[in-house]
């Protein structure tokens, strides 16, 4: 998993898993596998799903060729709301896109370390099994 900044402003945690190598066939198979660990997380609820890639296209927007399918899985880990602007960087989201040789899994770093931490750990479990 490698961390970058993307737009010179947002701290992004990236991982590309190649198909051959990956025992999950499909951006649904990869979703499931995060609401499981949403769901059964003590601190994290789940809200819902994101298709970006079916937004972009009825919009006719721009879809990058090499992308087949792009899905978010929306959450949030909020534990308290210490001031008012906290809800601005809230929910969560992590990001899975397919290409025709990867899976390609990303989510903006949270603004604790205890949920990043957490997200980093659900990614290298799928990118270790």
């Amino acid at each position: 998993m490698k961390k970058s900044t993307f737009m010179e402003k947002y701290p992004v945690y990236e991982t590309t898993l190649s198909k051959e190598q990956s025992n999950y066939s499909s951006v649904e198979s990869i979703i499931a596998y995060f609401k499981d660990k949403i769901q059964n997380d003590k601190v994290a609820a789940y809200i819902g799903e994101f298709d970006p890639y079916k937004h972009t296209s009825s919009l006719g927007g721009e879809i990058h060729p090499d992308i087949i399918q792009a899905k978010d899985i929306i959450f949030c880990f909020g534990q308290k709301l210490p001031n008012v602007t906290i809800v601005a960087v809230r929910p969560r989201t992590i990001g899975v896109v397919e290409t025709k040789e990867n899976f390609v899994i990303n989510f903006m770093e949270a603004p604790n370390e205890p949920s990043t931490n957490t997200m980093i750990s659900w990614v290298e479990a799928i990118e270790n099994c």
